[in-house]
């Protein structure tokens, strides 16, 4: 079999077209707009947990040397984290590190769902633009004696258009659904244990300052 007779312009048209034109109209633009960046996402490179541990490890060091009031903000290039950060450092509680993260953790993953959603229609709406783009193949046969040729040519689109709808839904559309969810739940995974190993860090200092407060009295 060759692979070139299972590509033709016309079924692909119908059903890519289809796909996207009704999940537009389905999702809205907020959300296909919110898809696209969670699918770019996944080429992109991951949330380094390492990495960002080792960029906060002089303000850890700060904190257990001059304590929380001393310490000073130093950019970890996560926006979420460093904002999560400035809060606790200004606030001297890690309760409002605590705060901040669980709001962009929030907010992160209803981004994600929200692709995966809209994915998630587009993957049910394939299948029936394959339906369709079979039934406009089979539409070109007519009752009368047509040509072999043309008669071979609407069952050969008709079948692709059918092909195409499952291919799409199954081996592109779902996976991607199931990709942006899993990137998601080991994204916060790993962003939970890097706030708890900074809130660990501010909490070994408090007693401590808690105690030179009490001596000062």
């Amino acid at each position: 079999m060759e692979l070139a007779h299972l590509f033709d312009p016309m079924p692909a048209a119908i059903v890519i077209g289809g796909t996207l034109v009704a999940t537009a109209l389905r999702a809205g633009r907020a959300d296909c707009r919110t898809t696209a960046r969670e699918v770019a996402a996944l080429f992109k490179r991951p949330f380094d947990a390492d990495g960002v541990r080792g960029d906060l490890a002089p303000l850890a060091n700060d904190i257990r040397k001059d304590g929380v009031y001393r310490a000073r903000a130093r950019p970890s290039g996560d926006a979420a984290l460093d904002e999560a950060i400035r809060a606790m450092l200004e606030g001297h509680s890690a309760s409002m590190l605590m705060m901040h993260h669980s709001a962009s953790r929030k907010q992160r993953l209803a981004r994600a769902q929200r692709a995966a959603v809209t994915l998630a229609q587009a993957s049910d709406l394939a299948p029936v633009f394959g339906l369709a783009g079979t039934l406009v193949s089979l539409a070109q046969l007519s009752g009368r004696g047509i040509a072999r040729a043309q008669f071979m040519n609407a069952i050969s689109m008709s079948v692709l258009a059918t092909l195409y709808g499952l291919l799409l839904a199954n081996i592109l559309l779902a996976p991607l659904a199931r990709a942006i969810e899993r990137r998601a739940e080991r994204e916060e995974i790993a962003r939970q244990n890097l706030i708890d190993w900074i809130a660990s860090q501010f909490s070994a200092v408090t007693p401590r300052l808690r105690r030179g407060h009490t001596e000062a009295a």
